[in-house]
């Protein structure tokens, strides 16, 4: 019993802390040291931490995912078609789905023969776990992990079924939203060339 209120009292001590902070937070925060638009630092919220949504959103972290998304060799605004989509509907990452919450069309010729692209791309949102393996094991860096968390609806029959294309999005927009991951994406291709134009150029 005397355990509890020890701990009653150190539960209200700290919310008394944030009470007090929420006055004195401004004045600290003007002389901090932290860098100007540290997105870590702009994170850190002390005191009256509440955020009046939607008008102010805090900033979202670039490794945060929630459903995935097919990218395409282009720039926003852009449609993509089957010489820009990266897609080669090999149904890697929809082995590899823990919910098995992706269908995958492969596409077809006028000849009727299969060829290496998505005719239809489906992810269902409501079994989706986010877990992100499917963006992991694309060997064509084809699938990546949106911040898109404003998915809320009132039918989920249809709506929640996201086919190819409410999926794609342009290289671009991938690059804006994920700009270390694009970064760490163009070393490694432009890497990977060096190495085959110098194993090219060493071959007699």
């Amino acid at each position: 019993m005397r355990l509890y209120g020890l701990e009653l009292l150190r539960g209200l001590t700290i919310t008394l802390g944030h009470f007090i902070a929420s006055y004195t937070v401004g004045i600290r925060r003007r002389f901090s040291r932290a860098p100007a638009g540290d997105p870590i630092a702009a994170q850190r919220r002390e005191g009256i931490f509440t955020v009046q949504y939607p008008e102010e959103q805090k900033p979202i972290p670039e490794r945060f995912r929630v459903l995935p998304v097919l990218i395409f060799d282009g720039k926003e605004g852009e449609r993509w078609s089957e010489n820009t989509e990266r897609c080669t509907a090999c149904g890697i990452c929809a082995k590899v789905c823990p919910p098995q919450c992706i269908w995958i069309e492969q596409a077809k010729s006028a000849e009727g023969k299969p060829v290496p692209k998505a005719g239809n791309f489906y992810i269902d949102a409501d079994v989706c776990m986010n877990c992100g393996l499917c963006a992991e094991f694309c060997p064509f860096d084809a699938i990546k992990m949106d911040h898109n968390f404003e998915l809320s609806v009132t039918e989920r029959t249809n709506t929640n079924l996201f086919d190819i294309n409410r999926l794609h999005v342009s290289t671009e927009y991938y690059a804006r939203t994920h700009p270390v991951a694009w970064g760490e994406e163009q070393a490694r291709k432009e890497a990977e060339a060096q190495r085959r134009a110098a194993a090219k150029k060493a071959t007699p």
